[in-house]
């Protein structure tokens, strides 16, 4: 009963950190729900290793993230079928900063997107978010300073009107 417990405790305290990160790196809380659920049943599967590691958490946000890139990568073929349907791709509630921050997201390499949300959206250190994705800190720094780089670009440039 115990680990019943610990499961509980663990899925109550992180679950919605979890599926926020999730849904920064695929703009899309469904398929973050999906992803975040099979994290959390991985999870559940393999109790005794998620409980004995460094970072429960990170344990459960690492696989949702890899099963959230998977199903991106699904997401972002459709999208582009869309795209050359010409299909309105507009999502309705969001304001155009926040559409202008997850396109701007997207465009980044998954290694720097990561490493941003990890450090900027989920207020983790460079040293943990080294940590999370198994790399040197120094890499970490390099993919931050790339990717605020590369957002600061997307982000100011004037809107196309044509």
């Amino acid at each position: 009963m115990r680990d019943a417990e610990e499961f509980d405790a663990l899925y109550a305290a992180c679950a919605g950190r979890v599926l926020g990160h999730v849904y920064v790196l695929t703009g899309n809380r469904a398929e973050a729900e999906d992803a975040v659920a099979e994290a959390f049943m991985r999870a559940w599967q393999h109790w005794p290793t998620v409980r004995a590691a460094d970072s429960p958490e990170a344990w459960v946000r690492r696989v949702a993230s890899r099963a959230a890139v998977s199903s991106w990568r699904k997401t972002f073929n459709r999208m582009r079928a869309h795209r050359r349907a010409n299909v309105d791709a507009t999502v309705p509630g969001l304001n155009e900063d926040h559409v202008a921050l997850l396109q701007a997201l997207q465009r980044l390499s998954p290694k720097e997107r990561r490493a941003v949300v990890l450090h900027h959206l989920n207020d983790l250190s460079v040293a943990e978010v080294a940590a999370e994705m198994q790399v040197p800190v120094g890499t970490v720094k390099t993919y931050l300073v790339r990717g605020r780089r590369a957002m600061a670009g997307l982000l100011t440039q004037e809107p196309f009107h044509g």
